[in-house]
């Protein structure tokens, strides 16, 4: 059904196409004969492109749109805007509920991950790549080698994959994050440094003395 309606916008852009450069042509006042001079093409074939009994073809619209200078798109009609909402598939890993955000594949890809309270516990792996993690809600446990930091929102932190490495929930409650992961090598240029659970600890101490 889509390929039928695709063949059908296409066959009425290419319908459209002869009115548009007849359009065009007299609205600047300009004749088949001037038109043929300019662009090399014959008077005879420009006059069939117009009334549609030749099919448009590059090798005919681009000396046209030059001779106008206009943007061949203008000759071919801009296409209507599709849905812009890309309709996601989430996924279920290790727990959490992952939603692929890159719809090609490639060298980096890009995941919204909401982590249940439930995975608190440490399970630690390593594997080729470069990863980037910036929390949009709640709080992240990020143990990274010999680390072990705690994240609020709006925080986040970048590492070689191939270190000892587990994140998820600190046991209060679920996570949203948004993880980037690239190819070994691979940096990203802005920084910001997460706090650790000791900082959180130092700051409900001066929180409970105020």
């Amino acid at each position: 059904m889509a390929g039928v309606e695709h063949s059908a916008a296409i066959s009425h852009a290419l319908a459209e196409v002869g009115p548009r450069l007849k359009r065009l042509r007299t609205d600047r006042g300009v004749t088949l004969s001037a038109l043929a001079e300019v662009t090399g093409i014959s008077k005879s074939t420009l006059s069939r492109l117009e009334s549609g009994q030749r099919r448009p073809s590059l090798e005919l619209l681009l000396p046209i749109a030059q001779a106008h200078q206009v943007p061949l798109d203008e000759l071919v009609g801009a296409p209507e805007v599709g849905d812009p909402r890309v309709r996601l598939k989430p996924r279920h890993l290790h727990g959490a509920t992952v939603l692929p955000l890159t719809r090609h594949p490639g060298p980096l890809q890009t995941f919204k991950m909401v982590i249940p309270a439930t995975r608190s516990t440490p399970d630690v792996c390593t594997h080729e790549g470069y990863e980037w993690l910036y929390v949009l809600a709640g709080r992240l446990r990020l143990v990274l080698a010999d680390r072990d930091l705690v994240m609020g929102a709006g925080e986040a932190a970048e590492f070689d994959t191939r270190l000892p490495h587990w994140f998820g929930s600190t046991g209060d409650g679920p996570v949203e994050v948004l993880s980037l992961f690239g190819r070994q090598g691979e940096r990203i240029h802005v920084r910001a440094k997460p706090r650790s659970r000791a900082d959180d600890t130092d700051a409900d101490a001066d929180a409970d003395e105020r």
